[in-house]
């Protein structure tokens, strides 16, 4: 075959991929807007993404399974799940792709194999919306304000309703605000629209009214003025972190849970995916969701803890600067806190190590920690150096921590890195907490002294784990199949 037809082969080939795509894009957002039904590919998101974003999340979904999984698989398995009466649900595509190309002489045809894989899909009940207010509208709160805004659908989870901050709210305050998150110096514009409505006093977030409330303190506020009742409060100000501060959330009407993003004392310190089944949302009025490190490093020390035992460790985590630092040299309660975050090395204290033990009890005392601040506005690494009570390898290692990414119960939190080019700025934007690059890991002669390097988005990555806590929380997680 002469140069040029295989050339002209392979156009009509990449047409063919991208006319698929686009049909792929369609039925995602039929089942999301439609049918409260939300597919993913290996928990990567697919909702709002573009033609070639698409096609290279399946480049990677091949290359984590070792077997390619094309456009054309995913259509087919898309439109039997549109063809299905399945109820509000969260897919993982990639993974019934995988399935069913496994299983492939054990059914007629797509439609029989997702009948039968989802077939649980009805025990799990009627989904009660949320409202939620976010007390605080920082870093993390506008992160997610954006995801819950982003992935509202239909309605049927979590509603943000609205957003807590102090001081007076003016046109000018309430544009700056709108501006603040519409658009993020790291993250990029919100793939949305934001609007103000100076008479609300609210934010028009996709074309729904986010009320904006002034307030000094958590206690004595009326929510139910604004029709907002039995909402989850998250509070992510950082200015009340115990049982009692938090406490004064539940004095006000139209709130019954609250939900910290930082680390809480006399309170449940919860990693979604861990241990945040111990807690009932019943029984249990107030949560915290820990730190952004605590939520990187959990996942995969849990792992490491069932398979290998863990004798003792230090965690060190390499983390970007926040806006507790100094941009210049100024005062700070803390040494060296003040120097100009943008231009050292700042070596400061971590609680992770601790922090591990309340959702592992068995690591109590095993591990210590501390952290270096650099001049990153985002992007983190926690380098993990553990004693282990039984020998392994580094293919053991890999082994165990792929196995647990593709399926169990951690397949959210932990996302097993291929690539041998990994740097801090590639793992911006990941909706997964811990992301294990497999290429850095190391393992001594002796087998029972592994180092292991893990990346986590601490701001976005570690938003999404409190919006999974969240809908734990309220009672609002649909069926997932990963």
């Amino acid at each position: 075959m002469s140069s040029n037809k295989t050339y002209e082969n392979e156009l009509a080939f990449q047409a063919d991929r991208r006319k698929a795509t686009v049909e792929f894009i369609k039925i995602i957002s039929d089942l999301w807007y439609d049918r409260s039904i939300e597919l993913v590919l290996f928990r990567n998101q697919l909702i709002d993404r573009t033609v070639s974003q698409i096609l290279n999340l399946h480049d990677y979904a091949g290359k984590f399974v070792q077997k390619p999984i094309s456009i054309f698989d995913s259509v087919e398995i898309a439109q039997a799940i549109k063809s299905l009466n399945i109820p509000p649900a969260k897919l993982d595509i990639g993974k019934l792709t995988y399935e069913y190309h496994l299983e492939e002489n054990q059914h007629n045809n797509a439609t029989a194999f997702i009948a039968r894989k989802l077939k649980d899909a009805r025990k799990n009940g009627e989904i009660a919306p949320k409202d939620v207010i976010l007390y605080g509208f920082g870093r993390i709160g506008r992160l997610i304000a954006r995801e819950l805004m982003t992935r509202t659908g239909s309605g049927s989870q979590l509603r943000l309703r609205a957003i807590v901050t102090r001081g007076d709210i003016t046109a000018e305050i309430l544009k700056k605000r709108a501006s603040l998150l519409r658009n993020d110096s790291v993250h990029g514009d919100f793939p949305g629209t934001v609007s103000t409505d100076i008479d609300k006093n609210a934010l028009i977030i996709n074309g729904t009214t986010v009320y904006v409330i002034s307030a000094n303190s958590p206690e004595n506020m009326d929510y139910t003025k604004y029709s907002i009742n039995n909402a989850l409060v998250i509070d992510n100000t950082g200015a009340f972190r115990d049982k009692i501060s938090l406490g004064k959330h539940l004095k006000s009407k139209g709130v019954d849970k609250v939900l910290l993003t930082a680390p809480g004392k006399e309170i449940p310190n919860i990693v979604y995916g861990v241990n945040h089944k111990a807690y009932n949302p019943d029984t249990i009025d107030i949560f915290s969701a820990a730190s952004c490190t605590t939520n990187a490093i959990t996942p995969v020390l849990k792992v490491i803890e069932d398979s290998f035992g863990v004798k003792n460790g230090h965690l060190e985590t390499i983390h970007a600067y926040t806006n507790d630092q100094n941009l210049v040299d100024n005062f700070h309660k803390k040494y060296r806190r003040g120097r100009a975050a943008g231009l050292n090395m700042v070596i400061t204290e971590t609680g992770a190590g601790q922090a591990v033990a309340k959702a592992l009890p068995s690591l109590e005392g095993k591990l210590t920690s501390n952290a270096i601040r650099v001049p990153v506005p985002n992007g983190s690494l926690a380098i993990l150096n553990l004693e282990l009570e039984t020998k392994t390898s580094l293919n053991g290692v890999n082994t165990i921590l792929k196995k647990y990414a593709l399926e169990g119960d951690l397949v959210e939190q932990i996302k097993f890195e291929l690539s041998d080019e990994l740097v801090s700025s590639d793992i911006v934007g990941s909706s997964a907490p811990s992301i294990y690059d497999s290429k850095a890991t190391i393992v001594r002669a002796d087998g029972k002294n592994i180092i292991i390097y893990i990346w986590y988005d601490n701001e976005y990555g570690y938003s999404h784990q409190v919006v999974r806590l969240a809908k734990y929380i309220a009672k609002v997680r649909r069926y997932t199949y990963y």
